[in-house]
């Protein structure tokens, strides 16, 4: 393995990383927000106001996009598996 193929194989690597975690992290952020924007606009303090939003969210997120994440890493194992078989 040369410095180009293990570049490529980092790249892939953090490409598949985003697109595995970015769906949960956004529909997190974007709950995030509102209820900041909420509480901003109502002035209720509470800190524990977020993290029930925010787990369905991430769940709703997940169980939407489970398909998708879970082809982008079977691609990813692929191509490593198969760079394995081929020796570099």
């Amino acid at each position: 393995m040369n410095e180009a193929d293990a570049l490529d194989l980092l790249r892939a690597s953090i490409w598949t990383i985003l697109l595995g975690a970015g769906p949960a992290v956004a529909a997190a952020m974007v709950v995030g927000i509102v209820i900041a924007l909420f509480q901003a606009l109502t002035q209720i303090q509470e800190a524990t106001l977020t993290f029930v939003p925010k787990i369905i969210a991430v769940l709703v997120a997940l169980a939407l996009t489970g398909a998708f994440v879970g082809a982008q890493i079977h691609t990813f194992a692929e191509q490593v598996y198969g760079r394995v078989e081929k020796g570099y």
